[in-house]
């Protein structure tokens, strides 16, 4: 009996990628205040709020049953669209599974993007550097400009259109497009391009050691990269469903 498949009666194929994934780490088992810090996000940042995907993180929370499909109608309602949970005893995770979320088992050192904390306290956090963002003539509709280093455990977006780092990405931090990625120094941390599918994205930066790098949830590890290539100036493109990485010395 032959076990080869014909391709053209296969309704799927299993394919190795990433996508990538919000975290939002709650502190406050509250429904409403989540939700009033959320509406106030919303407000600061409309944009970032298109159905964004996000992983309800509950592991810093003691209660063994969460009041999850408020929680989660709460973030509906603000345009986040919660797929999972990690973390939490059992009863989490069977209220997870009822709703029809995915359930991951707790992060001790997690470096997943975060999109921010539930604080204790009714205040915001400061900003790690004040007018981190700030808009350019230049650059395409909804894009943006980082200037300064990336720090390990920081996350810089732009959500709706191409990001320019002028400066470094440390070691286990992050920076994501909706367009391209330019890093004007040396990239260490994550790089993410094409983060809503756009498959004529591309990542380029002037001296490459990247942890990862992904144009539209197709990704190479720092293992994959070829070691010619460390440390040269290079863009990163998508072709045929396969990263390319050129040198463009």
């Amino acid at each position: 009996m032959s076990l080869k498949v014909d391709r053209d009666s296969m309704a799927f194929t299993f394919k190795g990628g990433m996508l990538p994934m919000t975290v939002m780490e709650l502190s406050s088992a509250d429904p409403e205040r989540i939700r009033e810090q959320l509406a106030g996000k919303l407000s600061q940042s409309p944009a970032f709020f298109q159905h964004t995907p996000v992983v309800l993180s509950v592991e810093k929370l003691d209660e063994p049953h969460l009041a999850l499909e408020r929680i989660c109608a709460v973030c509906r309602a603000h345009k986040l669209l919660p797929v999972a949970v990690r973390g939490g005893p059992d009863p989490v995770k069977q209220s997870a599974w009822a709703l029809g979320l995915g359930w991951f088992p707790p992060q001790e050192s997690a470096r997943a993007r975060t999109l921010e904390s539930v604080p204790t306290t009714g205040a915001e956090p400061e900003p790690v550097e004040e007018a981190m963002a700030v808009p350019e003539a230049g650059l395409p509709q909804g894009g943006r400009i980082f200037r300064g280093t990336v720090r390990s455990g920081q996350q810089i977006t732009a959500p709706e259109g191409d990001l320019v780092v002028v400066g470094a990405v440390n070691a286990g931090a992050e920076v994501l497009a909706a367009g391209n990625v330019h890093v004007y120094g040396a990239l260490r941390g994550r790089a993410l391009a094409g983060i809503h599918g756009d498959t004529q994205a591309g990542i380029f930066c002037r001296e490459l050691h990247a942890e990862l790098l992904s144009v539209a949830g197709n990704y190479k590890r720092l293992e994959d990269i070829d070691p010619q290539l460390l440390g040269s100036s290079v863009q990163v493109v998508l072709s045929d469903d396969q990263l390319g990485i050129t040198s463009l010395a």
